[in-house]
């Protein structure tokens, strides 16, 4: 059997504060393979970001981070220097931030940055090559009018559009890895699904391999292949994507029956009881 291209074991992170530290990830072990669509969910605050981010080497300066294994592709991460993670960050993994507001860089039109991310992966591009292709990138995410948009800085453009421009550049660069922070969240349902199937279409046709993180079960249910359930930095439970509706952990099955549906409509949605023992990791 082939190794999986992320493979984590017994991660934690926790953050220092004045009162001493507070853990954000707990022992989180998980594995992506290449090609595969995997699906991390969980409330804000499970350590769903805050996994992706370790995975990066994008923890801030305060954060601690210990872990039995953290490799990609057969690599140590623990073991990186700057040199080595500015290799890997946009060439091999890369990320989409859940808030493009502020994640992409606010004084420079968002076509310099698309060439910036284009360079890391062909150096050699020249300007009117690297032009091209970002124009090319932003309409392969569906805006409208590329060019505008490439002379445009952050701040003219709308979440939606800025999302748009946040995944055109980052699946630029051909990345092995690619961390979605709820990549979705700011389109309108039409955009949505061309986003979804431009993801798609990158995990099939070069093989790499997809953490998505999002709030929306059933999208995950319906885009991922396994499913990762996260509660307070912990892992809960893991299980195909087409078995997430039958789920039989009780944090899982209260966050599905706190959905609502148009089949099925409630004058008011039950509320998530909470076991003290999903904190150890049990309390099935």
């Amino acid at each position: 059997m082939n190794a999986p291209l992320l493979d984590i074991a017994g991660l934690e992170v926790a953050f220092r504060t004045p009162r001493g530290p507070v853990a954000a990830v707990r022992g989180v072990t998980l594995a992506i393979a290449r090609g595969e669509r995997v699906g991390i969910v969980g409330e804000s605050g499970s350590g769903k970001s805050v996994t992706g981010r370790a995975v990066l080497g994008l923890l801030p300066a305060q954060a601690q981070l210990r872990a039995e294994r953290l490799h990609f592709a057969g690599q140590d991460l623990r073991t990186l220097d700057a040199a080595g993670w500015r290799a890997l960050r946009g060439r091999r993994i890369a990320m989409v931030m859940q808030d493009p507001k502020y994640s992409l860089n606010p004084v420079m039109r968002v076509g310099a940055q698309l060439i910036e991310a284009l360079r890391c992966r062909e150096p050699g591009l020249s300007a009117r090559a690297a032009r091209e292709c970002a124009l090319e990138r932003l309409a392969g995410v569906r805006i409208r009018e590329p060019a505008r948009v490439f002379a445009s800085y952050p701040h003219e453009l709308s979440g939606g559009m800025g999302q748009r421009v946040m995944i055109a550049m980052m699946v630029a660069g051909g990345p092995e890895l690619l961390i979605a922070d709820e990549p979705t969240s700011a389109l309108d349902v039409t955009v949505r699904l061309q986003i979804l199937a431009l993801l798609d279409a990158a995990v099939g046709a070069r093989g790499m391999g997809l953490a998505f993180i999002s709030h929306d079960l059933n999208l995950v249910a319906d885009f991922c292949d396994r499913v990762v359930v996260m509660y307070a930095g912990r892992v809960l439970e893991t299980l195909p994507a087409a078995g997430l509706h039958a789920a039989r952990h009780p944090y899982t099955r209260g966050l599905l029956d706190a959905l609502p549906r148009l089949d099925r409509p409630r004058a008011t949605l039950p509320v998530l009881a909470r076991d003290p023992a999903w904190l150890d990791g049990d309390g099935r």
